[in-house]
């Protein structure tokens, strides 16, 4: 072609290819898993198996701890005061647990929630001799109710973060809701079983096992 004929729309491209028309590029291949990677999914199905471990622990150990206290409300109306002590000592060495850590931990919001039951502790000699009716009477009252639940509870799950640190980043939101979940499930079937145990239990079952009779209690058939 002489510098003098004009140059067709398509010819610049027909210039630009090579002579036998070839592709030059092949479509990409996927890379082959490198031993890196499949080393780096194993540690992750460990760390997920190890999190639903850790899980069913959690929540079988809560359920264990919340569902005496349950029952005795539902059942006396009240909680038994060794259960509370138990709870008091519990957080008690909890928190010095949290306080002997290394600076840079975060340790203020589960201090804070650790000497809730001291707190209770504290109120409950102020107002061993108060009226019932006194709203601050009323106040403890409520506070021994939220610390005979769920200070043991809450004192289990601060343990656990402490002792495994990772227990944040191993375990889903999904679950901690689970674990709450179950172990609200638990508290309220075993308020629900205490407060129609007449139906099931006789006065005589709490006897033997050492308890006082509830009000209501089925007598036992002569």
């Amino acid at each position: 072609m002489s510098a003098s004929e004009p140059v067709t729309p398509d010819e610049p491209h027909r210039a630009a290819m090579p002579a036998d028309g070839a592709l030059t590029h092949a479509a990409p291949t996927p890379a082959a898993p490198t031993a890196a990677s499949a080393a780096a999914a194993k540690r992750e199905a460990r760390r997920t198996d190890a999190g639903s471990r850790i899980t069913g622990v959690i929540v079988v150990g809560m359920s264990i701890a919340v569902w005496w206290p349950a029952f005795t409300l539902g059942a006396w109306g009240d909680f038994f005061f060794d259960q509370m002590l138990t709870v008091w000592a519990a957080s008690v060495g909890a928190l010095i647990v949290v306080l002997i850590q290394p600076r840079g931990k975060p340790r203020v919001g589960r201090a804070i929630a650790l000497l809730i039951p001291s707190l209770w502790l504290v109120l409950s000699f102020l107002t061993v001799t108060a009226d019932p009716d006194d709203v601050v009477a009323l106040i403890v009252t409520l506070l021994g109710i939220v610390v005979g639940i769920l200070g043991v509870p809450a004192t289990i799950w601060v343990l656990v973060r402490m002792i495994w640190p990772e227990f944040a980043e191993d375990i889903s939101w999904g679950r901690r809701f689970a674990v709450i979940g179950a172990v609200l499930v638990i508290a309220v079937a075993s308020f629900l079983l205490g407060v129609y145990q007449s139906k099931f239990l006789t006065c005589q079952d709490f006897t033997v096992s050492g308890n006082s009779e509830p009000a209501g209690c089925t007598p036992e058939q002569p």
